[in-house]
């Protein structure tokens, strides 16, 4: 038995309409099959093409376990649209014996409404940090920094979206200090920076069924892998045809 505070997660298809356009993520309907899917390390990333079905998956485990679904903390409760799945209503997440003491779920799509409601949060004794001053990339960072602590479950999705290179060394640098403590994370990126997180376990959803890879595997370190050592080649091929 593993100690993480999440250990896995399981799905009631009985639950999912038959014509639900889930059925149709390969990924996602390859979990039926599965009677579990367990997470073994203390950081999970979840990788693939667009549409793959790693962001779906990841807010349905988010709102499964109690987080709002635009983000926030388990005790943010606002909603600018409604717009997530019928998944969460048939995921069952798998709790391990310690019991998580803090948590987030940062997703880049909707950073800004999460943004304006800390500052709606903010009293004296709990100040707004005032993340519409900053630029978008340092307050996405400051944010993530600010609620990160040992024994705490946090979800993630594409926070590279809004950090430089640097800035995303600087996240790697924070989650692997987190996890060494006890913190949890699930990551659904295309960045390959942060894949290359030493110890971290890789989800691929693409190929229609999830499995573990390494990063080297992943299209995303492959791909920026050609570009770097290729560009001039790359660019031909891509550009002569226009």
């Amino acid at each position: 038995m593993n100690d993480l505070l999440l250990r896995g997660i399981s799905i009631d298809w009985d639950k999912i309409a038959s014509d639900s356009y889930l059925r149709g993520i390969e990924a996602l309907a390859g979990l039926e099959r599965l009677e579990r899917l367990e997470f073994e390390r203390s950081v999970s990333f979840f990788v693939g093409e667009n549409g793959s079905g790693k962001s779906t998956l990841l807010e349905a485990i988010a709102v499964a376990w109690g987080f709002n679904p635009e983000g926030g903390t388990v005790n943010y409760r606002f909603s600018t649209r409604d717009t997530h799945s019928e998944l969460c209503q048939a995921l069952r997440v798998v709790r391990g014996v310690r019991r998580a003491r803090s948590g987030f779920f940062l997703r880049a799509e909707s950073f800004y409404n999460v943004a304006s409601k800390e500052e709606d949060y903010a009293d004296l004794a709990h100040p707004s940090e005032r993340y519409h001053e900053r630029s978008h990339g340092e307050s996405f960072l400051r944010l993530a920094q600010n609620y990160l602590r040992p024994d705490g479950l946090y979800l993630f999705d594409e926070p590279e979206a809004a950090l430089s290179p640097q800035r995303q060394l600087t996240l790697l640098t924070e989650i692997h200090r987190c996890a060494k403590r006890g913190a949890q994370f699930l990551i659904a990126t295309h960045s390959p920076i942060l894949l290359g997180l030493p110890d971290a376990d890789i989800l691929s959803f693409d190929g229609g069924q999830i499995h573990r890879c390494a990063c080297e595997d992943t299209g995303s370190y492959q791909i920026t892998e050609m570009f770097i050592n290729r560009r001039e080649q790359v660019l031909k091929m891509l550009l002569d045809g226009e």
